[in-house]
């Protein structure tokens, strides 16, 4: 007779399920052993279990499937935690099994002992504990269910003890069943109307787009709209699609602000974009979402949607006549068109440091066509969102929602074991980086090919740059970063650096080369302003207020170093 753990192991197996990201522990040993003995399921060891979630998380972005992640009991599940919030924002099926102290002694204060259900309720959208071993399989089903038809993590919480009881039960098969949502036929002659009605229309779309490509550039192409993506549309929208303006928010080009500033009627297709101060004030909001409790949470909507975005493109173009008007978007692409050379301009070598949009610029020229790239949350998200040129087969992932630091190098270890034979790229900041340096050795240990580039700027970058745009002294933000390529040789990556535009192209090109994992180390200008799409009058304060502070505090050298770094930009 089988164990509670060689039934979870089967039936996730039964599932899809072929990986499993951890830290081994011995409230796990029966989940592990089972693991072991069945051989279907992989276990990929990590350094950190809060890797093991941000693996798993980036393993069912790409993927589209369940995919699961486990820690020991107490401080080891604990771990979890950020990667489940990360993937639980992100709406991607994670099932996490956090195991749980001995089933005798919950409640007593015992040796680490927590509360997993109640610390897991917020980031998960099923927890709960399986106190015996006919309990389990409707549990797991059940966790299964939830986790692939609500698009969220499950919690399944299990004393070692319970998994090493007998159990004689079969396998379950849980799978996501597809489904078509198309809106009443009453709401789309309402949205049909008011798009018929309006000239000056802007497309808003997300990762909700999403295999909906063909149908939002129709709509585009029939309501003469730009289409300006969201930071998760981008590897959805952005290639092939001669309306697209860009992405608009903090990462965004000035062609995708005024794209939605200038609407009289705005579309949103899946997309939920969180900056409500780049929204129109004033206009005729149709909003296009699969899970109705999304729509109007960032702006008021006057034409609510409930549906697929590709199936309620659809019935859309069945009713819309056709914009007779260009003027606006015709504006808006030349608005883009100036926005994008401007841009490419500033990606260019110079004789002293090395500006970071030159480095994006080459990886993205140089990586392979149908790369995955990761950025890290600060400068290198804002590089990858305007530098990283999207195909259809290129993906582009990262911690968009929840905004973590270190997921590029965590997240990377579940791309590259879910696709092998795929070009994984790595954006890190030096501070990312150096918070789960240890995953170095993970990609060594499990034979993970991952190229890790690292814009070394020696500080917490994007926070200096909130700092004086609210007019602070930047202050605790020194890092005082290694040459990374030398740790990565000592760990067993190939390492590679380069601190000169002119020695960049062929570091690069001998990095991206590499058969094994590797690490590229890059000195980048430490203060390049990363000016958003519009600054705001609340930012322009900022910077006079940094520096006058600045100056008062004796750092006036920063002032002409800032100059130095970013006179090309300013004219």
């Amino acid at each position: 007779m089988a164990t509670v753990a060689r039934n979870i192991v089967e039936s996730l197996h039964a599932s899809g399920v072929r990986r499993m990201y951890g830290v081994s522990g011995d409230s796990l040993n029966g989940l592990t052993d089972a693991l072991r003995d069945h051989g279907g399921v992989e276990w990929v060891p990590v350094r950190h279990e809060e890797s093991a979630a941000f693996a798993a998380s980036a393993e069912s972005q790409l993927t589209g499937e369940l995919a699961v992640c486990a820690g020991s009991c107490g401080p080891g599940n604990l771990h979890l935690v950020n990667g489940l919030f990360d993937a639980q924002r992100t709406r991607t099926p994670v099932l996490a099994i956090a195991a749980h102290i001995p089933s005798e002694e919950i409640g007593s204060g015992y040796f680490q002992e927590t509360h997993p259900q109640e610390l897991f309720r917020e980031c998960s959208v099923y927890v709960e504990h399986v106190s015996s071993a006919d309990q389990m399989p409707r549990l797991l089903r059940t966790a299964m269910r939830a986790a692939v038809e609500q698009r969220g993590v499950a919690v399944l919480v299990i004393s070692g003890d319970v998994a090493l009881t007998e159990l004689d039960a079969p396998a379950e098969a849980v799978r996501h069943t597809p489904s078509t949502v198309v809106p009443a036929d009453t709401l789309l002659a309402e949205a049909a109307q008011a798009l018929n009605a309006a000239q000056r229309i802007t497309i808003l779309a997300g990762a909700g787009a999403a295999g909906a490509h063909r149908e939002v550039v129709a709509l585009a192409e029939r309501l003469q709209a730009p289409i300006v993506h969201a930071m998760r549309g981008k590897e959805h929208l952005e290639y092939d699609n001669p309306y697209d303006v860009g992405l608009t928010g903090l990462l965004g080009f000035s062609s995708g602000y005024k794209a939605l500033k200038g609407a009289e009627t705005l579309l949103i297709l899946g997309s939920s974009l969180p900056y409500r101060q780049f929204y129109p004030e004033d206009a005729t909001v149709i909003q296009v979402d699969i899970r109705g409790e999304q729509i109007g949470r960032r702006i008021a909507v006057d034409v609510p949607l409930v549906g697929g975005v590709k199936e309620t493109a659809e019935a859309l173009l069945l009713r819309l006549r056709g914009n007779a008007s260009s003027a606006f978007l015709e504006e808006i692409l030349k608005e883009y068109r100036t926005t994008r050379k401007d841009l490419d301009e500033l990606a260019t070598p110079s004789r002293s440091t090395i500006h970071p949009q030159y480095l994006a610029r080459l990886i993205d020229e140089r990586a392979a066509d149908d790369a995955i790239f990761i950025p890290d949350v600060g400068s290198p998200v804002i590089w990858a969102a305007r530098y990283l040129t999207m195909n259809g087969r290129r993906r582009l992932i990262g911690s968009m929602n929840h905004g973590s630091m270190a997921n590029a190098i965590m997240q990377s270890i579940g791309a590259q074991a879910a696709y092998p034979g795929r070009q994984v790229i790595a954006l890190a900041g030096d501070g990312g980086l150096s918070m789960m340096l240890g995953e170095l050795h993970t990609l060594v240990q499990n034979g993970l090919p991952v190229k890790v580039v690292v814009f070394n700027n020696s500080s917490l970058n994007f926070v200096e740059l909130e700092m004086k745009a609210a007019g602070f002294v930047t202050f605790a933000t020194d890092l005082k970063s290694p040459d990374f390529s030398v740790v990565g040789e000592a760990v067993g990556l190939r390492g590679f650096h380069a601190e000169t535009s002119k020695e960049l192209p062929d570091a690069v090109d001998a990095f991206l080369a590499h058969e094994g994992p590797a690490i590229l180390d890059v000195t980048t200008e430490r203060q390049e302003l990363t000016i958003p799409p519009s600054v705001e009058a609340e930012q322009a304060k900022g910077f006079a207020l940094y520096a006058i502070r600045t100056v008062l505090d004796g750092k006036g050298t920063e002032l002409i170093d800032l100059a130095k770094a970013n006179i090309r930009q300013l004219f």
